[in-house]
């Protein structure tokens, strides 16, 4: 399986094993900066990790701090392998133009439509420098 997705932000190429929100996020307040753990107790996703997985977002809940986070996540090693949003969010993107701009790996990333989303769930994803999402061979996560 795979889909060709639109580029954000460059950055590197990455693989991880998908997390799929099913809510919109708002990353400050719901990721802790330093774990990458969504701690927003309300959102269904509560107690999982953003740090080294494809993360596809289905909306974020905006604050202007949310730049400020993802920066964190990407200076302490936190960040997601790729962030995948079903909408355009500048001021969550702005933290991965400030990141690079510092001279860090930043992750790529992308728009793909949330109705795509669900191709992804629960399996490990490669997203090439071309921007395509495709599902490893090794298919199902542990």
């Amino acid at each position: 399986m795979s889909l060709q997705a639109e580029v954000l932000v460059d950055g590197k190429c990455g693989q991880g094993a998908a997390l799929t929100l099913t809510q919109p996020i708002s990353f400050w307040g719901g990721v802790d900066a330093k774990s990458g753990r969504i701690v927003d107790v309300r959102h269904p996703q509560h107690g999982q990790s953003v740090a080294g997985r494809v993360l596809f977002l289905p909306g974020t809940i905006g604050s202007s701090s949310a730049s400020a986070v993802l920066l964190e996540l990407v200076h302490n090693g936190h960040a997601p392998a790729a962030i995948v949003l079903h909408e355009l969010d500048a001021i969550l993107l702005l933290g991965l133009i400030v990141a690079r701009e510092m001279g860090w790996r930043t992750p790529m990333a992308l728009r793909l439509d949330k109705s795509r989303f669900g191709h992804f769930s629960g399996r490990n994803v490669q997203v090439s420098p071309q921007a395509r999402l495709s599902v490893c061979a090794e298919g199902i996560t542990p």
